[in-house]
């Protein structure tokens, strides 16, 4: 589990995955996700994952829509594995624009189209 408080949880559904060819014939898939984040109101954040249906990395970048008003940038990076079929365990962290670091652990099922976790504080 990543270091830090727990600061809250997300649920994504995925709403568009798109292949591009990557270097040496590999294929990267790029994944726009949507849904709601504890204390970020509404997110929409893209991930393009490189590697293997077994693991690899993804980097990411979002924007969330704050409860009040505000919005909020954040950019990361992480790793994936497989843990059964359809279904990839994430670890991450994220650099925010308001100048935070978070982390994250989450579990994404292909079947359904989801990916959820938890939020972790970064020092």
């Amino acid at each position: 589990m990543p270091a830090g408080k727990k600061i809250g949880e997300f649920s994504f559904k995925f709403t568009t995955f798109i292949n591009t060819p990557g270097p040496a014939g590999g294929v990267f898939r790029q994944v726009t996700w949507e849904g709601p984040a504890t204390g970020f109101g509404a997110v929409f954040t893209t991930v393009t994952f490189d590697g293997s249906s077994k693991g690899g990395t993804y980097s990411e970048c979002g924007t969330a829509f704050m409860d009040n008003g505000d919005f909020m940038h954040g950019i990361g990076q992480g790793t994936y594995e497989s843990t059964a079929k359809h279904r990839w365990r994430t670890l991450g962290f994220m650099q925010l624009s308001d100048g935070r670091r978070m982390s994250s652990e989450g579990e994404i099922d292909l079947a359904e189209r989801s990916w959820k976790g938890k939020l972790f504080e970064m020092s």
